[in-house]
């Protein structure tokens, strides 16, 4: 994966706008918090081969964490905490975030062929 950068990335993004896509976006924490907190709460969320059209996206931030929006007719996804971005073997965008470890924090892929579970 690069370095997000911001108009290469908002191409991407622009590429797949009112079209049918299949969006996989999680968060997660995981087991990370608990093995160094026993009082931190472990969070995430997951959703996989979710089909929506986006009428407009937007990735906003700077350094090395972004915030990319999609939105549809009756409201927005959005994941922020993205550092990393690739355009994967299917054509589709994957971004993602990793902590100082490089472990994943959140992840944002986009493509128009549904992803494998």
């Amino acid at each position: 994966m690069e370095t997000i950068d911001i108009e290469k990335v908002q191409t991407q993004l622009d590429r797949f706008t009112n079209k049918p896509v299949y969006v996989h976006l999680e968060t997660t924490n995981g087991a990370y918090a608990s093995h160094f907190n026993e009082k931190a709460y472990n969070v995430g969320a997951f959703i996989r081969n979710a089909q929506l059209t986006y009428t407009h996206a937007k990735i906003v931030g700077a350094g090395n964490v972004y915030r990319v929006g999609l939105k549809t007719e009756i409201g927005w996804v959005y994941a922020e905490g993205l550092s990393d971005w690739e355009v994967d073997e299917h054509d589709g965008l994957l971004m993602a975030g990793h902590d100082r470890e490089g472990r994943l924090m959140v992840a944002l892929e986009i493509s128009e062929t549904p992803f494998n579970y």
